[in-house]
């Protein structure tokens, strides 16, 4: 499997420290913050379970920009998939 070489960036790491400090944010969002913020600096890849919470974050009506944008930087850092 092809190692991903994206790393989080300044704005999304900031978005994913807002998120991990809200206190309205779910588990959800959180574990994506978390992976999100986990992966500054480094070269780091998501798990699939971050990468499903990731998901469900998107997905939801509720999330708001800082979510989403934390979501967006852990879901672009998965593993590259062979089909």
């Amino acid at each position: 499997m092809a190692k991903n070489t994206r790393q989080t960036g300044a704005r999304a790491a900031s978005a994913a420290g807002r998120t991990l400090r809200s206190s309205s944010a779910s588990p959800a969002q959180r574990s994506a913050a978390a992976s999100a913020l986990a992966q500054t600096g480094n070269r780091d890849q998501t798990g699939s379970a971050a990468a499903s919470a990731a998901g469900r974050t998107l997905r939801s009506p509720s999330a708001t920009s800082a979510p989403r944008r934390a979501a967006a930087s852990a879901l672009s850092q998965t593993p590259k998939r062979s089909r």
